[in-house]
């Protein structure tokens, strides 16, 4: 992963979060957003990599952010809209790492490409997961002509 920039990831206000044709609740621009606008920081209490092996998680339904610097952030507790960002194996945003002005990883959502007000918003999760997991486990449903039908990424264990 290239070194962090340091950056103001500003929420964007032309966002919503509404019911999904893919999974639950979506995010989806309420105006056109051009390639490269950020849209937000992927929000929540953070981790290390210690307390986020004592804790016992909900396996249906994270919100788990893995950084680089092996932190956490659950955006379940204390998140934003971002957390409702739904997986898919072609998506139209990226989440990049970056350094807050406190030098501090953060996670900013950044358009791929230009985005119609009313499209809902994907990122592509690239899921890790242990060599016992089969990716039906992580079965992916967006429906892209380029869908690898897991939400595993390409160097997980049995994806793709």
């Amino acid at each position: 992963m290239p070194k962090p920039t340091i950056s103001a990831c500003a929420p964007l206000p032309g966002i919503e979060v509404r019911h999904s044709d893919i999974h639950g609740l979506g995010v989806f621009a309420l105006v056109n957003l051009p390639k490269g606008r950020s849209v937000g920081t992927y929000d929540g209490r953070r981790y290390t990599a210690r307390q986020i092996a004592k804790v016992s998680w909900n396996e249906k339904l994270t919100y788990l952010f893995g950084l680089s610097d092996g932190t956490t952030i659950d955006g379940g507790e204390g998140g934003n809209a971002t957390r409702h960002l739904n997986h898919a194996c072609a998506p139209n945003c990226e989440a990049t790492e970056e350094e807050d002005e406190k030098g501090r990883l953060t996670v900013c959502i950044v358009t791929l490409k230009r985005v119609r007000a009313g499209q809902e918003l994907f990122i592509d999760y690239a899921l890790t997961a242990d060599a016992s997991a089969s990716p039906a486990d992580y079965a992916c449903f967006c429906g892209a002509a380029s869908c690898r039908g897991t939400m595993l990424g390409l160097s997980a264990p049995g994806a793709g």
